[in-house]
């Protein structure tokens, strides 16, 4: 009892009291495992060492034991030498490597195990099934499936949730929704939440959000299930109302992970005022780790806020937390999208080993701001070989310079590294056609063509009325379109007045100025802001969501109509937040 409950201090004399020759392997076991359970490693090792008699159950302890404390070497160790494997034996090597992420491992120890003929019971199967749903293939979920069927396998609630999430985390929304449905009055409160989490997970919020208003007795988990399904799918403004009712109507108290998924909702809504929301959110955590400050600093980035993201990792030090690597490439990119070369230099400098995430970081840095030489040289001192996401700020610091050679040579690696990627094709013939040189650009579309290679279609979206508005280039689906496009041709009239000028380098065709001209003013992003104009209030802020990066005449453009329409607008692209005011952008013209 002592050995279970504690102290493990008095399990130990009443050991000692017992005659050598009444002592039991059971006895000896308890000890054994006492010690693992409060944390006396060495304790431990030494009993087993003097054990007189060793059976199973005293070597899955010490399996058990060293996978708890993270020495899966020595746990492996151990288990090898096991004279004896019991199932259970089994389950506590392939949970040691579960538990510490290794997928790989318990799917190579399942096959051994399977070919040993040990029969899996629930426990090895709801261990395989989690591990199968951390890598999210579709294939291996489908031969696990069918290896259950085959062998007849019961599945009780445990390995069908263990199912459920499977499915989900490998795309299959039907197969989870099959299962939960079948659950019927066995569903608990951890099957509501995978399915709940699941739905979030593809982007369903309508279907989430269902089963979140239906759920019986919802816990904290829950509602951080829908409230960070909220945030990460673009949703910000709802994962803070629903993280407002769970403080004043249901009265729950938030942990650490609602917090870090509000935090970050406020530091994705874009406006100046979230930022400032996120700030106080995060200063009104009880605790706070290297995650939640890593979230802040990453909304800093997005913003382009660096100074903010600097002096935020000083606090961070200086509460005795360090940073991590995650915190070294928010740092990073916050000083390159807000130009602080200097700075990040500095950042750059004192970490102690760099990887290659936090070099990329610093070459996007060097050549934003126009120090492409030393980009290139800091590219090719790197101590490990450099991965595509290296190659690809060189080639965007190409686009923005306008230098033919070095963005041919950057995107000539990203070719070899992601052949199916079509932004690096486009990028390369931004520049080109920059540069005039239309053959090039023509040379281009016929690799694409070739190689299969399609373009992603751009979009853009607002919110309004509880719908997503989406639109096109050109686009002229939408109910309101001539609304849209008159008023469209109002604002080219006055940005006109006010000395604007169409950037036409993005139209990647050979064709009339005019037409050119044509092709940049219907991009999806001017329809979108178009078609907010029209719904919003006066003064309101202006939300667009962009799945590309943002051109450069509609960048232009934008702050014009901000300035002459007296807005703030906010636009998402896929690589940062730009917030618009009164004619300029947050970014300084750097993205």
């Amino acid at each position: 009892m002592y050995a279970r409950l504690g102290p493990i201090g008095h399990a130990r004399k009443v050991f000692d009291e017992i005659p050598d020759y009444e002592r039991k392997v059971a006895d000896w076991n308890a000890m054994v495992s006492g010690y693992w359970k409060w944390e006396s490693e060495g304790q431990a090792q030494w009993l087993f060492d003097v054990m007189p008699e060793r059976n199973v159950i005293t070597w899955t302890a010490m399996v058990t034991g060293y996978a708890k404390v993270k020495d899966l070497e020595a746990a492996r160790r151990y288990f090898d030498c096991m004279p004896e494997r019991s199932v259970v034996s089994w389950n506590a090597m392939l949970s040691g490597y579960a538990q510490n992420g290794l997928a790989e491992e318990v799917l190579r120890l399942f096959d051994e195990m399977v070919n040993a003929g040990i029969e899996p019971d629930e426990t090895t199967w709801v261990t395989v099934i989690s591990a199968c749903s951390s890598r999210g293939d579709p294939c291996l979920a489908a031969s696990l499936v069918r290896t259950l069927h085959q062998k007849q396998i019961q599945l009780n609630c445990f390995v069908r949730t263990a199912l459920l999430d499977m499915y989900a985390k490998c795309g299959s929304i039907g197969a989870a929704r099959r299962i939960f449905d079948e659950l019927g009055a066995y569903r608990n409160s951890v099957t509501w939440n995978a399915m709940i989490s699941a739905y979030t997970r593809v982007g369903n919020l309508d279907s989430a959000r269902e089963l979140f208003n239906t759920m019986p007795g919802r816990n904290v988990v829950t509602w951080n299930s829908m409230i960070a399904g909220y945030a990460q799918n673009g949703q910000s403004a709802m994962a803070i109302e629903l993280f407002k009712e769970m403080i004043t109507a249901k009265k729950l108290t938030p942990d650490e992970v609602t917090m870090v998924s509000v935090i970050s909702a406020c530091g994705h809504l874009g406006a100046c005022g979230s930022m400032e929301d996120a700030k106080r959110v995060f200063q009104e955590m009880a605790t706070r780790d290297v995650v939640s400050y890593n979230t802040l600093i990453s909304g800093f980035a997005a913003h382009g806020h660096g100074v903010e993201a600097i002096n935020l990792m000083s606090t961070m030090k200086e509460g005795g937390i360090e940073p991590d690597r995650v915190t070294f490439i928010g740092v990073l990119t916050a000083c390159s999208h807000a130009g602080l070369l200097e700075e990040g230099r500095k950042v750059f400098e004192s970490i102690k080993d760099p990887a290659i995430d936090h070099y990329a970081c610093m070459v996007d840095l060097l050549g934003r701001v126009g120090e492409l030489e030393d980009a290139k040289r800091t590219m090719e001192r790197m101590p490990m070989e450099p991965h595509a996401g290296v190659y690809g700020s060189l080639l965007n610091a190409s686009r923005i310079h306008k230098q033919v050679e070095l963005g041919e040579l950057a995107a000539n690696k990203l070719f070899e590294l992601e052949p199916d990627n079509s932004g690096n094709f486009i990028l390369l013939s931004n520049i080109y056609a920059s540069a005039g040189r239309w053959k090039d650009v023509e040379r281009i579309r016929e690799a694409m063509k070739k190689g299969g290679v399609k373009k992603t279609t751009g979009w853009s979206w607002v919110e309004y009325g509880g719908k997503l508005h989406k639109f096109i280039v050109a686009d002229r689906s939408h109910e309101r379109s001539d609304d849209i496009y008159q008023l469209l041709i109002e604002l080219r009239k006055k940005m006109r007045e006010a000395g604007y000028i169409a950037d036409k380098s993005c139209v990647l065709r050979d064709v009339e100025e005019e037409e050119k001209e044509e092709i940049v003013g219907t991009h999806s992003e001017k329809l979108a802001i178009c078609y907010a104009l029209l719904v919003s209030e006066a003064g309101a802020v202006i939300r667009v969501v962009k799945n590309l990066r943002v051109c450069w005449d509609c960048h232009t453009a934008i702050k014009m109509i901000s300035k002459l329409e007296g807005r703030v607008i906010i636009v998402r692209d896929n690589n940062r937040f730009h917030c618009f005011n009164d004619g300029l952008c947050s970014c300084k013209d750097y993205w």
